[in-house]
């Protein structure tokens, strides 16, 4: 298990960059995602419905949300918890995701910046294009992009929100077992079917509470 050195429980920030402008752009509100993307998503879903039919786009919808959520944990799991051996790389590692895991509690660095975000948004759009064709592609693009907005509104929400109610409840324990409990299972923050599918649910097969 990954042990950490430091944790803070403040709603507070350090500095990454040197540079003020990249500094700047490390930060984001919250809603962001949501204000950019959620319009994207209508209009992409539109476009993807006068192609195929309305409940073979909704049925693609949804499918494209599956894909995000087997991306959110694959990514999670792989990349966000690599540990690599060199300086830069654990450089890189902090910067992408050590930083969370040191201040879970910052608001301002909870979802994901556009620098980001917006890039990666436009290479997938790229490879559903070839993989799906014509057809079929930008129903589930927009599927998978609505995926990444509930990813981000869920974990701010973990971290910030009561989250009453029994579905509300069990997202905000579990994603803070990973923090609190144990960092190298309950890799799924908006779902945590992958964690059942991959045996990553803390207390399953070796991954201990």
């Amino acid at each position: 298990m990954s042990k950490r050195l430091f944790v803070s429980n403040r709603d507070e920030s350090v500095r990454l960059f040197k540079n003020p402008v990249l500094e700047y752009f490390s930060h984001i509100h919250p809603a962001t995602p949501v204000v950019v993307y959620i319009p994207a998503v209508i209009v992409i879903l539109y476009y993807g419905i006068q192609r195929i039919s309305f409940l073979g786009s909704l049925i693609l919808f949804f499918a494209g949300v599956v894909v995000w959520s087997l991306f959110e944990y694959v990514f999670h799991r792989f990349a966000f918890h690599y540990n690599p051996k060199s300086e830069l790389g654990q450089r890189i590692h902090f910067l992408s995701h050590g930083v969370h895991h040191d201040y879970p509690r910052d608001r301002t660095r909870l979802v994901m910046p556009l620098l980001v975000s917006i890039p990666l948004a436009l290479f997938f759009y790229f490879v559903f294009s070839f993989v799906f064709g014509y057809s079929y592609y930008l129903s589930v693009f927009a599927g998978f992009v609505f995926g990444y907005v509930c990813y981000d509104s869920i974990h701010y929400a973990t971290h910030h929100f009561r989250m009453n109610g029994k579905v509300g409840n069990f997202l905000k324990e579990y994603h803070l077992k990973h923090h609190y409990v144990n960092p190298d299972a309950a890799y799924g923050v908006s779902s945590p079917l992958w964690d059942f599918v991959f045996y990553t649910v803390p207390g399953i097969r070796g991954k201990k509470d």
